[in-house]
């Protein structure tokens, strides 16, 4: 075992304004701590097998799942099941601070889904 901080985690940045780091990342589980400031967005996905469980700790985090717009602030948590498409967005003007835990890991079981025309 041993004492994990942002000091001595695999740092990663996505979509040019946001950051990340993996917390845990086994076989089994992964736990995602990321940060996302206003504006930002991530790509709407999929994920074949994971279960993911979102929990903000700082700011309002907005999911758009399967067209519903769903509001964490907070204290807020969801659970998105496998294969329900969804994307991740800060339309708030701070900075989100939140977790995803999936289980098991998303390594290689993620695919983009192109947002419908309307």
């Amino acid at each position: 075992m041993f004492v994990r901080s942002r000091s001595n985690l695999e740092h990663y940045v996505w979509a040019e304004v946001s950051d990340g780091c993996r917390i845990l990342d086994g076989g089994d589980l992964s736990v995602i701590e990321e940060r996302m400031p206003s504006g930002a967005w991530k790509l709407r996905h999929v994920h074949n097998r994971a279960n993911q469980f979102f929990y903000t700790a700082q700011g309002i985090l907005t999911i758009e799942l399967e067209g519903s717009l769903i509001y964490l602030l907070a204290g807020g948590a969801c659970n998105l099941n496998p294969v329900q498409k969804h994307q991740s967005r800060n339309v708030s003007s701070d900075l989100v601070h939140f977790l995803v835990i999936l289980l098991p890991t998303a390594c290689g079981n993620r695919r983009l889904v192109p947002v419908p025309c309307k």
